[in-house]
């Protein structure tokens, strides 16, 4: 059986409302809650790809921290397809004083919500998990100012 590979870049967004984070969630057309995201075209490094795919999902110009950069794994397999596996880079992005929109088709809706909401909102156990990682780097990076 056929295996193809795919690698796609993306980020873990927030801003900072009066103290509060907030981070921003993507809607993708099958329903399932993510972060913004895509695939890397040809000669763009992962910063470059995850830099356009925010721009062309949400609009938004972010600060990109790369210090921060979490690698998610996974496999699929769609009806008369080969299985697929995919790798999935996120990095930490900021953004303030900008509005996110819908700028894509493959996103159906964007929400901004602090961490606990977020997490229920995510569907994914693993997206959880880097949500969680996310969060606890941003105080970490905050306390050290």
């Amino acid at each position: 059986m056929k295996v193809k590979s795919e690698k796609s870049c993306g980020a873990v967004i927030y801003t900072k409302d009066n103290d509060k984070i907030k981070y921003l969630l993507v809607l993708e057309p099958n329903g399932v809650w993510g972060f913004p995201k895509g695939h890397v075209e040809k000669n763009e490094t992962e910063v470059e790809t995850a830099l356009r795919e925010i721009r062309e999902e949400t609009g938004l110009h972010v600060e990109l921290n790369t210090e921060f950069k979490e690698v998610e794994n996974y496999s699929f397999q769609m009806k008369d397809s080969p299985r697929i596996n995919k790798q999935v880079i996120y990095f930490l992005g900021e953004y303030s004083d900008q509005i996110p929109v819908v700028a894509r088709p493959e996103i159906s809706d964007i929400k901004t919500a602090e961490l606990k909401t977020a997490l229920r909102t995510l569907h994914f156990a693993n997206k959880k998990e880097i949500l969680k990682k996310a969060d606890a780097f941003i105080k970490q990076q905050s306390n050290n100012i």
